[in-house]
């Protein structure tokens, strides 16, 4: 069986970091990289890899997150995190509405 974890509401924030640096470890294993490797090419320190597998990392940077993200392939999930509030149906008519209805050309 497959071992699966959301992150709710109701988990705490170095609850959410423990989550996501278990998720962050099996991504770097799939990816068949050291934790050498990684902090390497993410320009963070190795103890920083360790301390955010291992769930010890509450204050880990968003920069050294993204970093992360970007050597095991990853980063373009974070769309998925903060994806663009859809434009309201009122916005786009006043978008669409600015458009316009007909072009002439001079002669």
């Amino acid at each position: 069986m497959i071992e699966t974890s959301n992150i709710t509401k109701a988990m705490s924030n170095p609850e959410i970091v423990m989550e996501l640096g278990r998720r962050f470890k099996k991504y770097r294993l799939a990816g068949n990289l050291t934790q050498e490797e990684v902090a390497e090419k993410a320009g963070v320190s190795l103890v920083t890899v360790r301390q955010f597998e291992n769930g010890k990392s509450y204050n880990i940077t968003m920069g050294n997150f993204l970093s992360l993200l970007r050597v095991v392939d990853a980063l373009e999930q974070m769309d998925g995190l903060l994806p663009e509030i859809p434009v309201s149906a009122y916005e786009w008519e006043k978008i669409v509405g600015k458009k316009a209805k007909r072009i002439r050309h001079g002669k």
